[in-house]
């Protein structure tokens, strides 16, 4: 009999994911799909980064890299941590990993046991809810809705911990919502995490350069927390490296050991070439991260101003990361003489059918009445997608 172990049957596929590939078949058959389903940046890496790469192929890094990641790129992660966020770490707290994804789930599976409670802010990113029911922790979901711009208040995180409360993941800049925590509002998160020791707290941080409200915030700040707090961070989103696989985490040593001893029995060190080209994304010129940075809130601007103008959808604005999560409940039992929306993923599919635009429904968030719309993507195909999106949902009655 062909059967699975429990441990998979008990995991969702990605709906990104999944979403993706619908909206590319499409496009294989011939259909104009404007896609806004995808969470990485349309530029190019940029050059500086892809010269270091051809250097370190030419200079033969085609060997196995150490575990936790070669001693130059976790020097300059501790350099950028120093001088950008005011966080010391030395490079035996860094372990790097094949993309952020396996940094984070190398954490939750060093420190989750089975029964372990997670608090998970919703909406979540797609995986994290996965990676601990991997782990046999249970997920604890706290809803937070668009009223409090997608952010869980101090009194929310309170009421959900318990004894069994192991671990709070916490995303700032947030994909899927484009939320991001003030200082104000992680201190208060602090202080009742202050007075639960146990608890510790994976901060996810990939977004933290794509931020339209100046200095990012994180909470290792606070030094009653430090020893129990997990950075994540990589070069995925800020310089435009999503296929390079690189992440990494910055942790208590305890913790970076686990997640070294973890990695080195299922995955050993990341690309060697990829490494090289991280150390010189951390170590170079920084201009290129602020380029684009702009050029996503000048995108951010634009799909906020078009969604105001959809009737039926309520629309915050979004401080980071590049998404923006409308609540779509207004649509939720409507139709078009053909087809009727109960739901969000039926609405994401109406809107890629009929109005052949990408979008991933909120369910995949926790977040049932939303839809996520990446504008990753040119002023040009924003501008059409959201004239599609208008269109096909006046037919809606």
């Amino acid at each position: 009999m062909n059967q699975v172990s429990d441990r998979l049957a008990a995991l969702a596929p990605s709906q990104t994911l999944a979403m993706s590939q619908k909206s590319n078949e499409l496009k294989a058959q011939g259909v104009d799909v404007i896609n806004l389903s995808v969470g990485e940046p349309d530029f190019n890496t940029p050059q500086h980064i892809k010269e270091a790469a051809k250097k370190a192929i030419d200079d033969n890094f085609s060997f196995y890299s150490p575990v936790p990641g070669y001693m130059d790129l976790r020097k300059a992660i501790c350099a950028k941590l120093k001088n950008e966020n005011g966080l010391d770490f030395t490079p035996e707290q860094i372990v790097v990993s094949n993309g952020a994804k396996q940094s984070i789930c190398n954490t939750i599976l060093a420190l989750i046991n089975p029964g372990d409670e997670v608090i998970l802010p919703a909406p979540y990113w797609v995986s994290y809810v996965e990676m601990v029911k991997l782990a046999e922790g249970t997920n604890v979901i706290v809803e937070t809705g668009i009223e409090q711009d997608f952010k869980m208040t101090a009194a929310q995180l309170e009421a959900a911990i318990t004894p069994r409360t192991k671990m709070l993941i916490l995303c700032s800049p947030s994909n899927p919502t484009g939320s991001v925590y003030s200082q104000d509002e992680l201190k208060a998160l602090a202080e009742v995490l202050e007075r639960h020791p146990g608890i510790f707290v994976i901060a996810d941080e990939i977004y933290e350069h794509i931020n339209y409200v100046g200095a990012h915030q994180s909470i290792a700040q606070f030094p009653a927390l430090r020893d129990r707090v997990v950075i994540i961070n990589g070069v995925s989103k800020g310089y435009a490296m999503t296929g390079w696989r690189i992440g990494f985490i910055a942790a208590p040593l305890w913790i970076a050991k686990a997640c070294n001893k973890l990695q080195g029995q299922y995955t050993s060190g990341a690309s060697s070439i990829a490494q090289k080209a991280a150390a010189a994304a951390f170590a170079g010129d920084q201009s290129c991260v602020e380029t684009m940075r702009q050029a996503f809130e000048r995108r951010r601007n634009l799909v906020v101003g078009l969604a105001k103008e959809i009737p039926g959808l309520k629309v915050n604005n979004p401080q980071g990361a590049f998404y923006l999560f409308p609540e779509i409940g207004y649509y939720l039992g409507k139709a078009d003489g053909e087809r009727e929306i109960k739901t969000s993923s039926d609405l994401a599919m109406y809107i890629l059918e009929v109005g052949h635009v990408a979008t991933v429904a909120g369910d995949a968030f926790g977040a049932p009445n939303y839809l996520r719309l990446s504008y990753a993507t040119s002023e040009e195909n924003i501008t059409e997608a959201m004239r599609r999106m208008k269109e096909v949902l006046a037919r809606l009655k």
